[in-house]
Protein backbone atom coordinates (compact mmCIF):
# COMPACT_ATOMS: atom_id res chain seq x y z
CA UNK A 1 0.00 0.00 0.00
CA UNK A 2 1.45 3.46 -0.81
CA UNK A 3 1.89 5.42 2.18
CA UNK A 4 -1.48 7.43 2.66
CA UNK A 5 -2.68 9.09 5.29
CA UNK A 6 -5.61 7.04 6.72
CA UNK A 7 -8.29 8.73 8.74
CA UNK A 8 -11.49 6.92 10.56
CA UNK A 9 -14.66 7.88 11.80
CA UNK A 10 -16.41 5.58 14.48
CA UNK A 11 -20.32 4.97 13.66
CA UNK A 12 -22.97 3.33 16.09
CA UNK A 13 -25.05 0.79 14.09
CA UNK A 14 -27.41 -1.93 14.40
CA UNK A 15 -24.04 -4.39 14.45
CA UNK A 16 -22.26 -2.30 16.97
CA UNK A 17 -19.96 0.33 16.79
CA UNK A 18 -18.05 0.34 13.46
CA UNK A 19 -15.21 2.13 12.17
CA UNK A 20 -15.14 3.67 9.01
CA UNK A 21 -11.75 4.46 7.19
CA UNK A 22 -10.95 6.77 4.65
CA UNK A 23 -7.53 7.91 2.70
CA UNK A 24 -8.26 11.21 0.52
CA UNK A 25 -9.10 9.20 -2.84
CA UNK A 26 -12.10 7.37 -0.65
CA UNK A 27 -13.42 4.88 1.96
CA UNK A 28 -10.62 2.29 2.33
CA UNK A 29 -12.45 0.03 5.35
CA UNK A 30 -14.99 -0.70 7.76
CA UNK A 31 -13.41 -2.51 10.60
CA UNK A 32 -16.42 -4.34 13.07
CA UNK A 33 -16.43 -3.48 16.94
CA UNK A 34 -13.25 -5.27 18.62
CA UNK A 35 -11.72 -6.11 15.28
CA UNK A 36 -7.87 -5.35 14.66
CA UNK A 37 -6.54 -3.65 11.76
CA UNK A 38 -3.96 -7.07 10.97
CA UNK A 39 -7.08 -8.86 8.45
CA UNK A 40 -7.33 -5.54 5.92
CA UNK A 41 -3.30 -5.09 6.70
CA UNK A 42 -3.99 -1.07 7.43
CA UNK A 43 -1.47 1.15 9.25
CA UNK A 44 -3.45 2.91 12.43
CA UNK A 45 -5.55 5.50 11.08
CA UNK A 46 -6.14 9.09 13.00
CA UNK A 47 -9.48 11.02 14.42
CA UNK A 48 -11.08 12.48 11.68
CA UNK A 49 -15.10 13.02 12.05
CA UNK A 50 -15.35 15.56 9.85
CA UNK A 51 -13.41 14.47 6.62
CA UNK A 52 -16.54 14.41 3.93
CA UNK A 53 -16.45 10.97 2.76
CA UNK A 54 -16.40 9.81 6.57
CA UNK A 55 -19.67 11.51 6.55
CA UNK A 56 -20.92 10.77 3.60
CA UNK A 57 -20.35 7.40 4.99
CA UNK A 58 -22.31 7.33 8.25
CA UNK A 59 -25.01 9.45 6.12
CA UNK A 60 -25.75 6.49 3.88
CA UNK A 61 -25.22 3.28 6.39
CA UNK A 62 -27.79 5.05 8.35
CA UNK A 63 -29.83 5.25 5.53
CA UNK A 64 -29.06 1.47 4.87
CA UNK A 65 -29.91 0.78 8.38
CA UNK A 66 -33.61 2.50 8.35
CA UNK A 67 -34.06 0.93 4.52
CA UNK A 68 -33.98 4.08 2.65
CA UNK A 69 -30.82 3.18 0.67
CA UNK A 70 -29.95 0.41 -1.54
CA UNK A 71 -27.02 1.42 -3.24
CA UNK A 72 -24.08 3.25 -2.25
CA UNK A 73 -22.60 6.32 -3.77
CA UNK A 74 -19.15 6.61 -1.79
CA UNK A 75 -16.20 6.39 -3.58
CA UNK A 76 -14.03 3.78 -2.56
CA UNK A 77 -10.34 3.01 -2.36
CA UNK A 78 -9.67 -0.13 -2.71
CA UNK A 79 -5.93 -1.39 -0.83
CA UNK A 80 -5.09 -5.24 -2.02
CA UNK A 81 -4.07 -7.67 -4.37
CA UNK A 82 -5.43 -7.79 -7.95
CA UNK A 83 -7.27 -11.12 -7.93
CA UNK A 84 -8.68 -9.26 -4.53
CA UNK A 85 -9.95 -5.97 -5.86
CA UNK A 86 -11.31 -7.93 -9.14
CA UNK A 87 -13.57 -10.17 -6.68
CA UNK A 88 -14.69 -7.08 -4.16
CA UNK A 89 -15.68 -4.94 -7.88
CA UNK A 90 -18.01 -8.16 -8.49
CA UNK A 91 -19.74 -8.20 -5.11
CA UNK A 92 -20.69 -4.78 -5.82
CA UNK A 93 -22.95 -6.35 -8.70
CA UNK A 94 -24.35 -8.47 -6.36
CA UNK A 95 -27.73 -6.10 -6.12
CA UNK A 96 -29.79 -5.78 -2.30
CA UNK A 97 -31.52 -8.80 -1.02
CA UNK A 98 -30.39 -11.05 -3.33
CA UNK A 99 -27.93 -14.12 -2.43
CA UNK A 100 -25.24 -15.44 -4.83
CA UNK A 101 -22.99 -18.68 -3.61
CA UNK A 102 -19.02 -19.08 -3.60
CA UNK A 103 -19.65 -21.15 -6.23
CA UNK A 104 -21.58 -18.49 -8.33
CA UNK A 105 -18.87 -15.75 -7.97
CA UNK A 106 -16.31 -17.86 -9.02
CA UNK A 107 -18.26 -18.45 -12.22
CA UNK A 108 -18.92 -15.02 -12.58
CA UNK A 109 -15.42 -14.45 -12.61
CA UNK A 110 -14.66 -16.63 -15.20
CA UNK A 111 -13.01 -19.68 -13.32
CA UNK A 112 -15.70 -22.11 -11.24
CA UNK A 113 -12.94 -23.69 -9.51
CA UNK A 114 -11.44 -20.73 -7.95
CA UNK A 115 -14.05 -21.15 -5.36
CA UNK A 116 -11.53 -21.13 -2.12
CA UNK A 117 -9.51 -18.18 -3.79
CA UNK A 118 -12.92 -16.24 -3.72
CA UNK A 119 -13.23 -17.28 -0.27
CA UNK A 120 -10.54 -16.31 0.74
CA UNK A 121 -10.72 -13.25 -1.23
CA UNK A 122 -13.82 -12.51 0.45
CA UNK A 123 -12.40 -13.24 3.91
CA UNK A 124 -9.93 -10.16 3.28
CA UNK A 125 -12.75 -7.51 2.11
CA UNK A 126 -11.84 -4.69 4.14
CA UNK A 127 -15.08 -2.52 3.06
CA UNK A 128 -17.85 -5.02 4.97
CA UNK A 129 -21.29 -3.97 4.55
CA UNK A 130 -20.99 -1.70 1.21
CA UNK A 131 -19.14 -3.93 -0.84
CA UNK A 132 -21.62 -6.83 0.61
CA UNK A 133 -19.88 -9.77 1.19
CA UNK A 134 -23.00 -10.66 3.34
CA UNK A 135 -24.61 -11.46 0.50
CA UNK A 136 -22.32 -14.57 -0.06
CA UNK A 137 -23.91 -17.60 1.16
CA UNK A 138 -22.81 -21.49 1.40
CA UNK A 139 -23.43 -23.65 -1.61
CA UNK A 140 -26.27 -25.23 0.52
CA UNK A 141 -27.62 -21.61 1.37
CA UNK A 142 -26.27 -21.89 4.79
CA UNK A 143 -24.50 -18.86 6.22
CA UNK A 144 -21.04 -19.11 6.69
CA UNK A 145 -17.53 -17.29 6.80
CA UNK A 146 -17.87 -13.44 7.60
CA UNK A 147 -15.59 -11.07 9.78
CA UNK A 148 -17.88 -9.45 11.33
CA UNK A 149 -19.49 -12.69 12.89
CA UNK A 150 -22.58 -14.82 11.90
CA UNK A 151 -24.92 -13.04 14.21
CA UNK A 152 -24.12 -9.86 12.12
CA UNK A 153 -24.40 -11.45 8.67
CA UNK A 154 -27.57 -12.51 9.40
CA UNK A 155 -28.63 -9.49 10.90
CA UNK A 156 -27.60 -7.69 7.28
CA UNK A 157 -29.28 -10.42 5.29
CA UNK A 158 -32.59 -9.57 7.40
CA UNK A 159 -32.80 -5.98 7.07
CA UNK A 160 -31.95 -7.13 3.58
CA UNK A 161 -34.67 -9.94 2.73
CA UNK A 162 -38.11 -7.31 2.71
CA UNK A 163 -36.97 -6.97 -1.30
CA UNK A 164 -35.66 -10.60 -1.96
CA UNK A 165 -36.64 -12.64 -4.47
CA UNK A 166 -38.28 -15.33 -3.17
CA UNK A 167 -37.10 -18.67 -3.80
CA UNK A 168 -38.87 -21.52 -6.08
CA UNK A 169 -37.63 -24.45 -4.30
Amino acid sequence: MEDKKLVYKDISSPVGLIRSISSDKGLVAIIWEGETYKRTKLPTPVREDLHPILVQTEKELKEYFEKKRKIFNIPLDFQGTEFQIKVWEALLDIPYGITKTYGELAKILGDVKAVRAVGGALNKNPISIIVPCHRVVGASGKLVGFAGGLENKSILLDLEKDFRIPSLF
